[in-house]
């Protein structure tokens, strides 16, 4: 199977699957010297954990990473750094009625079609289990982005089904289990979920993730635009539909005037750009935000058809996540942080030393 590395010169390798004895990740080009221990990844593996609140997935894993190389005397060597998370959780009994049957809108028939057989325990390789992985692999690009550029890279909930944030406060994101920085909607979200949970349906969430203290310069023209590897990042987490960079799709609807950032000699005027030009980082923040899918793991009956080309009706047994947007936020940030994590190493090693001649505007 190809299509498992991300990054030129800070790439993530990823391997393992749902109910296989572990996942693993292997990250090279990390520059040596940095400090790093697992409990540098750990915090953002625990807020991504399945089994954290009732409104996600009841399965219980302690997302345990273990740093196996590219670590001596608690530095990084330079050399490739292999990181581990066993599976403890695996119920894959709960699956094998669907062994012989496609769920709708998974990967089953698409799997099936390109190799000719597939692990249908949990969805193996396409399930979501494989993105602890990309946090911990995430975790070690925010780390060197905070301590050597100071970028720091924070996402939230901005919309839970029809439930849209209107405020923003940074220092109550972890405080509740939905990522939500609006105090007032809390509340709101826990009973509209709770609902939905009876129900046995699943809904959608729209993520926001924002990069401040990104330098100007990080990006390649044409066909490695800092905005179009963000984009192939994000669009490459599971149950992702779309991608916005900045105004996004809000710009059908928007003026040449109002919707261009104007420059003046104090900085930008507006960001509707998120932060990036012809593919460039400009010095502001990076801003993009992805749509989830409601999942299709659900309980109410679903029409299919099996291996055989009969029809039949599926009902998915386990333990799913009602909206799989309520962890996706560290998972968002990770993507991000790998992508500016390769394009700081890129611009690093092509335009060390380059002068622009111009002040830094935000």
């Amino acid at each position: 199977m190809s299509g498992n590395t991300i990054g030129k010169c800070f790439t993530v390798t990823s391997f393992g699957e749902s109910h296989g004895p572990a996942i693993g990740c292997i990250v090279d080009g990390c520059p040596p010297g940095m400090a790093l221990s697992e409990d540098d990844l750990q915090n953002d593996l625990d807020r991504r954990k399945p089994g954290t609140s009732r409104h996600t997935t009841q399965r219980r894993e302690a997302d345990e990473v273990k740093i196996l190389s590219g670590v001596f005397e608690g530095k990084t060597t330079g050399t490739p750094i292999g990181l581990l998370i066993e599976n403890t959780d695996q119920r894959s009994k709960d699956y094998s009625k669907i062994a012989e049957t496609f769920r709708p809108g998974h990967a089953d028939y698409t799997y099936q079609h390109k190799y000719g057989f597939r692990d249908y325990r949990g969805g193996g390789r396409s399930s979501a289990r494989e993105t602890a992985m990309r946090v911990a692999a995430g975790g070690i690009a925010k780390k060197y982005l905070r301590e050597i550029a100071g970028i720091e890279i924070r996402g939230y909930l901005s919309q839970l089904g029809p439930i849209k944030i209107e405020t923003v406060d940074w220092n109550i994101i972890d405080s509740n289990p939905f990522f939500c920085p609006d105090a007032d909607k809390v509340a709101q979200m826990e009973t509209y979920m709770d609902a939905l949970r009876k129900e046995g349906e699943s809904i959608g969430a729209r993520i926001e993730v924002v990069a401040t203290n990104v330098p100007p310069g990080l990006g390649e023209p044409i066909f490695d635009r800092l905005d179009a590897d963000l984009a192939h990042a994000l669009m490459s987490i599971n149950a992702v539909k779309g991608v916005e960079i900045g105004g996004g799709f809000d710009c059908i609807n928007t003026k040449g005037t109002q919707f261009r950032d104007e420059i003046t000699p104090d900085g930008f005027l507006s960001n509707h750009a998120g932060g990036i030009l012809g593919g460039i980082s400009s010095g502001q923040p990076i801003t993009a935000s992805i749509a989830l899918k409601p999942t299709s793991s659900l309980r109410l009956p679903g029409r299919s058809i099996n291996t055989r080309g009969e029809a039949v009706e599926v009902i998915t047994e386990g333990r799913h996540d009602p909206c799989v947007g309520i962890r996706a936020t560290p998972i968002a940030e990770a993507m991000i942080a790998i992508i500016l994590m390769d394009h700081f190493l890129r611009h690093r090693a092509q335009n060390f030393g380059v002068d622009s001649g111009l002040a830094i505007l935000r």
